[in-house]
This record gives structure tokens, C-alpha cells and sequence, in this order.
């Protein structure tokens, strides 16, 4: 079950709503974007797509914001596939750009949990192109994990 909600959080986007009635995050990134799931385990997720034009910066490269986008996106599948229900709180994302990926170059991108705990999951998303399997980015997201309410306390009156 909980694999099937991180697919669905990728294949849809975000809020599950890929129809272009969506925020920015879901009309722009992705909507179109091909981000293919090519695996799927308790802790690691592997997605592949080719860079889309509309995602390069002015130097004709991928957009290292565009970048980040996708380290959240994939990091909070990586969470999803323990079966919690909420994928948490962005606290810190730390991006590398290593090497430059250009416009309709394969590339893949692995999300792997290094910790899942109570409160905090930390989370590595490395990109790779498909061609050589050579690093262009690494990033590592860490969030913060909503816990439930404690139930009310009963008292005797």
C-alpha cells in the first residue's frame, strides 16, 4: 500500500491533481515533465526523464531550481514508501550542481532514505545522466515529520 501512494505521489504530482488544475508546482513542473518511475522499495525510489526545454536557465542548461523541485518531489516519495501519511515539513535542502545536464539528455534520478525517524527523515536524491551514470547533482533533504496529536485525556467527573 504504501508503495502505491508514493507512485501516485509521482505520477500526479504533489496533491494528486495533474489535470492543469493545480498550483504552479502541478502546471508547471508536472504537467508534461515524462518523469518516468523505473523503480520502487521501502527506501529508494528511481525515476528517469529527458530534461524538457521549458526546465533549462539562460546558459541552456537544467535550471537548478528546477533541480531542487525534484529533489522535494522525489525525497518526499522516498518517505512515503514507510506508509506514512504525510510526507512532512521541508527543513533544509542542500543542493551540489557538480555538472551541467542540457535540453532532452537522459538522466535519472535516485531518491534513498538515509534515516526515517520519529520526527525527522533525512533523505539523499542523486542525478544522474543515463549515458555515462556520471553525477551532476546531489542533494540531501531533510524534513521534519508531523506526529499525530496525543489523544484526549479522559478525566473523571
Amino acid at each position: 500500500m504504501e508503495l502505491e501512494r508514493a507512485k501516485k505521489h509521482l505520477e500526479k504530482g504533489v496533491d494528486g491533481n495533474a489535470d492543469g488544475n493545480g498550483g504552479m508546482f502541478e502546471n508547471f513542473m508536472m504537467q508534461g515533465l515524462g518523469l518516468l518511475l523505473d523503480s520502487i522499495e521501502r527506501g529508494r525510489v528511481l525515476c528517469s526523464m529527458k530534461v524538457p526545454v521549458r526546465l533549462l536557465n539562460p546558459g541552456n542548461t537544467f535550471h537548478g531550481g528546477a533541480t531542487t523541485s525534484l529533489v522535494d518531489l522525489i525525497g518526499s516519495a522516498v518517505i512515503l514508501t514507510y506508509g506514512l501519511t504525510s510526507t512532512g515539513v521541508s527543513v533544509e535542502i542542500t543542493l551540489s550542481l557538480l555538472d551541467a545536464a542540457f535540453a532532452n539528455e537522459e538522466i535519472e534520478i535516485e531518491g534513498r532514505a538515509l534515516r526515517i525517524g520519529k520526527t525527522v527523515a533525512v533523505v539523499n536524491v542523486e542525478f544522474r545522466k543515463k549515458s555515462t551514470a556520471k553525477i551532476f547533482a546531489q542533494a540531501r533533504h531533510t524534513k521534519y515529520l508531523h506526529l499525530p496529536p496525543p489523544p484526549p485525556v479522559q478525566t473523571k467527573m
